[in-house]
């Protein structure tokens, strides 16, 4: 599973890109929401959430979580503190979904190996721009 977050100002217009892909590196779904105003951090996090989601819609016991933002895979892997309210509701989330699996790892990549969920996230911002009035 690839997801990441965006936001346009931070805060500001902010939307969700996932894309899950079987073992075989095929496509099998992808996802991608406007969340309205949020930081980048807090558009991160709904990310996987939503992925999270989506991948146990699909019955998937075992999950490979891929994303660019260091602050979500350090405070996965317990390096880093959750301090932030508004973090710490959507991490508890994500927690309870990874706790549902039987197999769950998290890598870290550069943002080059997350254009695609990178490119749904900021379809979902443009898509929400042409609904909010001139």
């Amino acid at each position: 599973m690839f997801i990441d977050g965006a936001a346009r100002g931070n805060p500001g217009p902010a939307g969700v890109g996932v894309v899950i892909k079987d073992e075989n590196k095929k496509t099998i779904k992808e996802f991608y929401k406007y969340i309205g105003t949020a930081t980048n951090n807090i558009a991160e996090y709904n990310a996987l959430v939503y992925g999270l989601q989506e991948a146990h819609m699909l019955g998937a016991e075992e999950v490979v979580l891929n994303l660019d933002s260091e602050l979500v895979a350090q405070q996965l892997k317990g390096e880093f503190r959750v301090k932030d309210p508004g973090i710490k509701s959507l991490f508890d989330q994500a927690v309870h979904l990874i706790n549902g699996l039987k197999k769950f790892e998290i890598i870290q990549i550069g943002r080059e190996k997350n254009k695609e969920a990178d490119k749904l996230a900021n379809k979902a911002i443009n898509l929400s721009d042409l609904k909010r009035p001139v």
